[in-house]
């Protein structure tokens, strides 16, 4: 690998990590905050990303023990907006086999400690009962995504 490449590494790296120091700061700010209008979500609380179809689709799948792909991000990341049309096109693709929820830690900090994010963009894969078998920090390519649930046995039409 050339001095270049080497050099993109780190300054990416370097990002990331900033990003990571950013939200935390912000986070304890928000803790030291007056809490009296601060909320806690619900369990069940409804994701930035849903629309009223994938309402609808949510409500036939209800039942169904379906695998879960979770994606913790932000608007302003840049590996987190690579994100957004692959996520798009899993949760169309597979809406029937798997949901697909997108989660932006910027807007709602709970789920920094709820999912217990570190960097982001995090994606974390659940089997259909809620177990969680994986978890991944970073950019990851829907090639890759598929090739993960696969070596976690589950898969997909």
């Amino acid at each position: 690998m050339n001095t270049t490449g080497k050099l993109l590494i780190v300054l990416a790296l370097t990002t990331t990590i900033v990003g990571v120091v950013i939200l935390k700061h912000r986070n304890a700010e928000d803790s030291q905050a007056d809490t009296s209008e601060h909320t806690q979500p619900e369990q069940n609380q409804i994701v930035e990303n849903t629309s009223k179809e994938d309402l609808s689709q949510r409500k036939e799948n209800e039942g169904k023990a379906l695998p879960r792909l979770v994606d913790l991000g932000a608007g302003k990341c840049i590996p987190c907006k690579m994100m957004a049309p692959i996520l798009a096109e899993l949760k169309q693709e597979y809406q029937d086999q798997l949901v697909v929820d997108v989660y932006d830690v910027e807007e709602n900090r709970d789920y920094l400690d709820e999912y217990n994010v570190r960097v982001i963009p995090t994606q974390i894969f659940y089997d259909g009962s809620g177990q969680e078998l994986f978890r991944h920090e970073g950019f990851m390519a829907k090639g890759d995504i598929l090739a993960k649930w696969k070596e976690l046995g589950i898969f997909f039409e």
